[in-house]
């Protein structure tokens, strides 16, 4: 999800750039800024903030013990 966000505002940051705009407030819209959000939550998506419990794992259930059904 974080990459997502991360990916919109990369690309809004890139459209202010193209058309040379601040949004009237140039000093907390800034291109500079922007791309420093977009850092910031790519880096924390690289980290594995946000990516929820399931993740990172093999999936499927976790037994302890023997297996049922291994004989």
């Amino acid at each position: 999800m974080l990459a997502y966000i991360a990916a919109g505002v990369f690309g809004f940051a890139l459209l202010l750039d193209l058309f040379d705009e601040d949004l009237g407030a140039p000093d907390l819209f800034s291109t500079s800024t922007l791309m420093l959000i977009g850092l910031l939550c790519l880096a924390l998506y690289l980290a594995g903030v946000g990516r929820g419990p399931g993740a990172g794992g093999g999936g499927g259930r976790w037994y302890r013990g023997r297996r049922p059904g291994r004989g």
